[in-house]
């Protein structure tokens, strides 16, 4: 709260130790709704495969290479260029590019007919105008999105009438089916790299040092845990007369030591791809000291992470590329699936889809989403709710039947005095579970006292939604007082027993939680005995 620091200062001088006890007034008091675990200054979170693909980026960039995007879409016959006699079999895992064709539609006139009656006064003008504009869409000329919008300006009629037209004119259009061309989606980064090395001799000379990091598509079997259909390569290409096999190992090495990586080995790759040298495919393994151990085929901490080689002249030639070239390439999923310990490709990627990822929630974030259901609307309210606490905390001991003043003052222009009471005899003035703390524990949402046995739940203070069963009950009486003080009633009592459910001490858990809590078998247990009752008096 804003004050005044010259009274600040002035009382300071006549008494310190008051004007700095004073100082608690200044503080405000969060609504409890939205003080801590609720209130967060939130950060982005970033995706495991965009962090390596980031990482790549810049590690390929302080080792000295320029980037560059290549083609994505790539046409057959290069392919056939690069790849030789291995070329449909690489074929065979390519996605075809395929689109629907434009049907050439002519206009009879049992479709005028049509026309005229779903389009009202068309004359011959408009119908001619509705061929040519189908002409001009058969020509190319008018893109799909594009047609209705003209038609609709051509005949001054709205999109719907267009568009309900020739769905019932002209059926040609529902059943129009895709036909494949002679593209393909890249499915290895070297499809790319070759169209772009023979470009850039046309304009420079070597050496040259490029990376990419961009999607390839593969048309597998079927997904599974190891592999996608589309992933991500990191890929890079060194071309210079005197490139060697040895480059590709320095590279391997540069590159993945900046992620952990420590020891190397380099074996011969046995699928001796025929756009690579002989014997120059070379298969990079790599040992990370966090895989040791661990529940994974990789738990000896070597990996394979990457291979290499220098493409073969045969290749190349037909590019007119004269110079030897080493490329390099990892699988951005891989390397993140090591550095994030996962276990299922699927999951790292898409963990936003139920059937590829277990759901798990850290205590932390259950915690935020409990909360208090009624709260008091005005500072009057607030400063109830803070009284009524403060005579539990004072007095929640004492034996009963007992009553504490706890407020007095104006709401809505009426005098209300509020009391804490306990009218049967032979209790006390607050139950034995008015003080439990709604947490999150191990994943389940409990009341708890705060005592010796329960410390370690009380140590994560994230999980702790700081509402006592005191805190929630205080919160509606004092909303129900409010409530009273409009309808024009002059008592109002508010009574909390034994507590079963959390909505019966005005706690609401959101139903994304419930849903989780159940889904994962753990239990919400809020409940006790807490035994009081605020009265309100009102004039």
């Amino acid at each position: 709260m804003r004050f005044n620091p010259e009274e600040i200062r002035t009382a300071a001088k006549e008494d310190f130790d008051a004007a700095w006890n004073d100082g608690r007034r200044y503080v405000k008091r969060a609504n409890i709704n939205q003080g801590y675990p609720y209130m967060e200054l939130n950060y982005g979170k970033v995706h495991p495969v965009y962090e390596t693909i980031s990482r790549l980026r810049e590690a390929y960039l302080r080792m000295g290479f320029h980037e560059m995007m290549n083609p994505l879409i790539v046409d057959e016959k290069e392919v056939h260029k690069q790849f030789g006699h291995e070329a449909l079999a690489v074929l065979d895992r390519c996605f075809y590019l395929g689109g629907l064709p434009r049907p050439n539609v002519g206009i009879s006139e049992e479709r005028i007919d049509m026309i005229k009656g779903m389009l009202g006064d068309i004359d011959e003008e408009g119908i001619e105008r509705i061929r040519r504009i189908l002409h001009s869409y058969k020509k190319g000329e008018i893109e799909g999105d594009d047609l209705v919008p003209e038609m609709s300006m051509e005949l001054e009629v709205s999109d719907s009438l267009i568009v309900e037209m020739i769905e019932q004119v002209f059926p040609e259009f529902k059943e129009l089916a895709p036909v494949c061309g002679r593209k393909t989606l890249r499915s290895h980064m070297t499809s790319g790299w070759f169209i772009s090395l023979s470009g850039v001799l046309k304009r420079a000379e070597p050496p040259f040092n490029f990376f990419s990091i961009d999607r390839c598509f593969r048309r597998e079997q079927a997904e599974d845990a190891a592999r996608l259909m589309t992933y991500y390569s990191a890929s890079c290409v060194i071309m210079d007369e005197n490139v060697t096999v040895d480059h590709g190992k320095a590279v391997a090495q540069g590159l993945l030591a900046q992620f952990g990586f420590e020891k190397f080995r380099f074996k011969p790759d046995e699928k001796r791809s025929k756009y690579y040298v002989p014997d120059t495919q070379i298969e990079v393994f790599a040992y990370h000291p966090k895989l040791v151990g661990s529940k994974t085929k990789y738990s000896d901490g070597w990996v394979e992470i990457a291979t290499f080689g220098i493409y073969s002249p045969t290749a190349l030639a037909e590019y007119e590329i004269p110079y030897p070239v080493m490329n390099l390439g990892l699988g951005v999923e891989r390397l993140a699936m090591i550095l994030y310990s996962a276990m299922d490709v699927r999951s790292l990627t898409y963990p936003q889809i139920p059937q590829y990822s277990s759901w798990t929630m850290q205590d932390s974030e259950l915690a935020k989403m409990i909360y208090i259901e009624r709260t008091p609307v005005t500072p009057e309210g607030e400063q109830i709710l803070a009284a009524i606490v403060k005579q539990c905390e004072l007095h929640g001991s004492e034996p009963s039947p007992c009553e504490f003043p706890a407020w007095e003052g104006t709401i809505y222009g009426r005098n209300v005095k509020v009391s804490v009471i306990e009218p049967e005899d032979n209790t006390k003035l607050c139950g034995p579970a008015a003080f439990n703390e709604v947490l999150v524990f191990k994943g389940d949402i409990l009341g708890l006292p705060n005592n010796k046995k329960w410390k370690e739940a009380f140590e994560n203070d994230s999980a702790r939604t700081g509402i006592r069963f005191i805190d929630a009950f205080a919160t509606q009486a004092a909303w129900e007082i409010e409530e009273a003080v409009k309808d024009g009633k002059k008592l109002m009592e508010t009574r909390v027993r034994i507590v079963k459910v959390p909505s019966e001490i005005n706690i609401r858990i959101k139903p994304l939680i419930q849903h989780y809590i159940t889904s994962n078998k753990k239990k919400i247990d809020i409940r006790g005995p807490v035994f009081t009752t605020v009265r309100a008096e009102i004039e």
